[in-house]
Parts: structure tokens; C-alpha cells; sequence
């Protein structure tokens, strides 16, 4: 089959439980979790660090190289909390609690799939709130900023 375009809003996203590891649980998004998703924007960014490799023999032509490569993930959407109970959404509350977590303790696992991805790609990564808020008709809104520490691995989708 030939590769096709696909929706953003049919990308799986899920965080790792600091307080049960191996136990992941999914920011809800249009498909991913269940009932109505808060996240409607995601964007992967790629960060280089490259070193100046120019030489007398480079006859004043810039040469440099990739030393280091880093990638983010940017979720953004709606905040959702019960409005019964006041609990968060349990992915959103799981990456504002992971957030506050400083040192080794702000590492933790995060994965996501394109539909019909076989595989998770998974990180180990480390969590930065972005604003939320809203005005007098709005939603109030949600961002978090996923950074990924060290290698990306797989795993199977089950």
C-alpha cells in the first residue's frame, strides 16, 4: 500500500505512572482514551548542536557537523476536570504532577503512535507546563512540553 496522508487527531499519546511504573495512561485526544479529548495540537520539534569543522583547506567555505540531536513534543488543547469530583483528567494530572518533579525524579516514560503503528516510539523524557488560561468565551486551555532525555526505543503495541 502506498503511504497516505493521516489524521493528527488519531495520534496516541501516553505518560507513564511515577507512582506504578510500567502502567501508562493516555492524554486523551480525539480517538486516544475515552470520552471527549482536551488535546487538539501536538508538533514535534528538532533541536541540533552541530561543531564548526572549517579548515584552512575549506578555502573559506563554512563546513560543520551534527554533534547532538534533541526532540520535543508539544501537546496543547483543553484543560478537563470533573466537574462532580474536581479531578483532572488522569493524563493531564499525571503530567502536571510529573512536572513538579525535579532531578532524577522528573524522568519518566512517555510514548506515542501513528494510527496503524505497530510499535510505540517511547522516551524517557521530562515535562514542562505551558500557559493555560482563556478569556470571557473561551475554554480554558492546556499545554505541556515533552522533552525527551537520552535515546528513542520501541516497544510492541499490545
Amino acid at each position: 500500500m502506498a503511504a497516505t496522508k493521516y489524521n493528527a487527531r488519531d495520534v496516541e499519546f501516553e505518560v507513564e505512572d511515577f507512582n506504578n511504573p510500567g502502567t501508562w495512561v493516555a492524554i486523551r485526544t480525539a480517538q486516544g482514551g475515552s470520552g471527549d479529548g482536551g488535546v487538539n495540537t501536538f508538533s514535534v520539534g528538532h533541536e541540533y548542536e552541530t561543531t564548526d569543522t572549517t579548515t584552512f583547506a575549506s578555502e573559506g567555505r563554512a563546513e560543520s557537523q551534527n554533534m547532538q540531536e534533541g526532540k520535543t513534543l508539544t501537546l496543547e488543547g483543553f484543560r478537563l476536570k470533573d466537574r462532580m469530583t474536581g479531578a483532572l483528567d488522569p493524563g493531564m494530572a499525571l503530567i502536571e504532577a510529573q512536572a513538579a518533579r525535579l532531578g532524577d525524579d522528573s524522568l519518566v516514560g512517555f510514548r506515542f503512535a501513528a494510527p496503524g503503528d505497530a510499535n510505540w516510539t517511547v522516551w524517557t523524557a521530562h515535562f514542562q507546563l505551558g500557559d493555560s488560561g482563556g478569556g470571557n468565551n473561551d475554554k480554558v486551555s492546556w499545554a505541556c512540553t515533552v522533552t525527551r532525555s537520552g535515546p528513542q526505543t520501541t516497544a510492541v503495541k499490545a
